[in-house]
């Protein structure tokens, strides 16, 4: 597993990116914004993606993901570290913090998926993947998700190897037990949800708000808040970890 490092002190920040993604492209400027700048930060690309290895005998769940990226900051001597993550990677945040608490001090999830998904033909993200058979996606399905996904999206996803990328489509889509929201629900340390305003109120807002987590709505911005937004993002993130 790989990332892209900046050098600095005090606690530690890993930025962890979404499906089909890599770090650097999605967190670079927010990273280096002056709101946060300054602390050592991590870019990770998670298995599979960007810079990191494509191993074949790897599984990608939520777990795996999570029990790699363990493994990877255990190795670069990170623990307590404040934790941003994107979508799919607010997902392994969770688990991580779940199954490695040592390594985790707060969480900023940056609309991340927290419940299972059905797989469903023709939809946008993990559940158009995970409703692709492994070897069906891999032949000729990555080609109907590439005209979906969009020009920003694929821009990272044609560089995810494309098992990797159908099974943590698969991984995301399934979920953990306990749900990943559960997770997030028990979790004792600071949590930060920002979503977009634009898509409503969150879903299960109100039971996540009385179990601590602070549910933050974001104006004129997509999915992609911290690039869609990336003054609103840097001053909300460093709010968050100032709290």
């Amino acid at each position: 597993m790989r990332w892209v490092e900046l050098p600095g002190s005090d606690a530690p920040r890993v930025y962890l990116h979404g499906l089909g993604a890599t770090a650097a492209a999605y967190f670079a400027e927010a990273a280096t914004h002056p709101l946060i700048a300054g602390h050592r930060t991590l870019l990770v690309d998670l298995l599979g993606h960007g810079l990191s290895d494509r191993p074949r005998d790897f599984d990608y769940s939520l777990e795996a993901h999570a029990g790699a990226l363990a493994t990877a900051l255990t190795d670069a001597g990170v623990t307590g570290a404040e934790v941003i993550a994107h979508s799919m990677g607010g997902a392994v945040a969770i688990v991580l913090a779940d199954r490695h608490p040592e390594l985790v001090s707060r969480l900023v999830l940056v609309d991340a998926d927290l419940d299972p998904v059905e797989p469903a033909r023709g939809a946008l993200g993990s559940g158009g993947i995970a409703a692709f058979s492994e070897a069906e996606f891999v032949d000729s399905g990555w080609a109907e998700v590439r005209d979906r996904a969009g020009a920003l999206w694929w821009a990272t996803m044609r560089l995810t190897d494309r098992t990797a990328l159908h099974r943590s489509a698969r991984g995301l889509a399934r979920g953990t037990v306990p749900t990943v929201r559960e997770l997030l629900t028990h979790a004792e340390i600071p949590r930060t949800f920002l979503h977009p305003e634009a898509d409503g109120p969150l879903p299960g807002e109100d039971a996540l708000r009385e179990a601590g987590v602070s549910v933050v709505a974001v104006a004129d911005c997509g999915h992609n808040i911290m690039l869609d937004a990336p003054e609103a993002f840097a001053s909300l993130v460093a709010a968050a970890l100032a709290a």
